[in-house]
């Protein structure tokens, strides 16, 4: 048993002063106020739940700073991507995501939704071992600390109506069934939880949209949803409706469905996704990096959808920075400020996330939930003299000190203890641009 405490800490009701959390098997045992005793663990600044990373795909971030010459389009983003995709082998997957998952820990995530749909050989002929690849970010998951649900994603198809071609090979079972038979052989443990993705209504017949819902029931299901408009309009020209309704119509919205980006939404699809109660991660650097455009983030908050964030791409891993950002793109959008207040950023950096990874318990410093602890400094140059009630407006992921997922310390004094994350990344992204080119 291990007993923190914190001079500040973000507890279900908003900040409270002189919080002590004792800590037994990996989770909160008691939760009381009142000063530090003798062998209390200090943690500085401001303590807050662990963040999760509702939407990641860890092999993106080899991509950080590669793709902005000749600047172009989502589309022509895509193409760089693949290149990158048609090359990675098992080995190189796991050494990226492992250092990929550690600079997450760094920014205080404990918990990642990995998007998953890198499933096969680069001609997508199968593995000895076919989800190898899924096993490669289990163990990546695992050394860096941090728990992983794996959203294992069904991409049958190259675009509506048509065939994989080139790299999108290596995404595709043979149809839907397929599909379900290769996922149903992943394991849960107590770090992963298997989940389902649909890559998108691009990416996925419409008959196949049943099946993968069904094969997820009680599960976590993610879903890309109109993060450009040409998914809407090839959409209405083939089924003539938006994904949105598609997606109702197949029975693959609730309350267990998260829908990513949703940022080129009509009212009528702001209104299902809130009636729904389907939960929206809003990954504001990656839609700024990719030119999506701004989410109606205001107007899905209020209309019911559960909110969260994600870093998808890594353009940048900083998930205090992408809560701040949903915010400002809606003070952009409506020339406006407040639409969220901090209490409302803090639960879509944490519960809502967490809720969003099929774990209802996360992201609350209460009794019963993982003892996932994130202290965030208040005396850098950036949260210097700030209202620690609205440390979320100037944080980042350089002021995360100290770390704790799970009742182990990861981070501590701003160090992961795997030791230089820097170094393990840049030799994994070299490793693979090298097999790339």
């Amino acid at each position: 048993m291990t007993t923190y405490w914190a001079a500040h800490a973000w507890l279900p009701d908003g900040l409270a002063e002189n919080v002590r959390m004792t800590v037994s098997d990996g989770r909160i045992s008691a939760v009381t106020v009142g000063p530090p005793e003798p062998d209390d663990h200090r943690l500085p600044g401001v303590v807050l739940p662990g963040f999760a990373n509702t939407h990641s795909h860890a092999f993106h971030r080899a991509l950080r700073g590669r793709t902005h010459d000749g600047g172009g389009t989502f589309w022509a983003w895509r193409e760089r991507m693949y290149a990158l995709a048609a090359t990675l082998t098992p080995d190189t997957y796991l050494d990226l995501a492992r250092a990929t998952y550690a600079e997450m820990v760094l920014a205080g995530v404990t918990a990642v939704g990995e998007f998953h749909y890198l499933h096969h050989g680069p001609d997508g002929t199968p593995y000895d071992d076919p989800n190898v690849m899924a096993e490669a970010l289990r163990t990546a998951a695992r050394d860096a600390g941090l728990r992983i649900t794996l959203l294992d994603t069904a991409y049958l198809t190259g675009g509506i109506d048509a065939p994989l071609e080139g790299a999108q090979r290596r995404f595709g079972d043979h149809d839907a069934d397929a599909w379900a038979h290769r996922v149903a052989a992943i394991r849960p443990d107590d770090t992963l939880t298997v989940g389902a993705a649909i890559h998108s209504v691009r990416a996925v017949p419409l008959d196949a949209i049943p099946v993968i819902t069904a094969h997820a029931t009680g599960r976590p299901l993610h879903v890309h949803l109109s993060e450009q408009r040409l998914e809407n309009e090839q959409s209405l020209a083939t089924f003539g409706v938006t994904p949105t309704r598609l997606l109702e119509d197949a029975g693959a919205l609730g309350p267990d469905t998260t829908a990513i980006h949703a940022v080129h939404l009509t009212p009528e699809d702001v209104a299902i996704l809130g009636s729904t109660r389907t939960g929206v991660c809003l990954c504001p650097s990656t839609e700024q990096d990719l030119g999506d455009g701004i989410a109606p983030g205001g107007l899905l908050h209020a209309a019911g959808a559960r909110l969260s964030v994600g870093s998808d791409q890594h353009v940048r891993t900083d998930l205090l920075a992408e809560a701040r950002s949903v915010e400002l793109h809606e003070r952009l959008a409506s020339e406006e400020r407040g639409s969220f207040a901090p209490a409302e950023l803090m639960e879509l950096l944490t519960s809502g996330g967490h809720a969003s990874l099929g774990d209802p318990t996360g992201g609350r410093l209460v009794e019963g939930a993982p003892a996932d602890l994130v202290a965030v400094r208040t005396d850098t140059p950036r949260t210097a003299g700030a209202d620690p009630a609205q440390l979320v407006l100037v944080a980042g992921s350089a002021d995360v000190d100290t770390v704790v997922i799970g009742g182990v310390v990861r981070v501590e004094g701003g160090r992961h203890v795997l030791g230089d994350v820097g170094a393990m990344l840049g030799s994994a992204v070299r490793a693979a641009w090298e097999e790339a080119r």
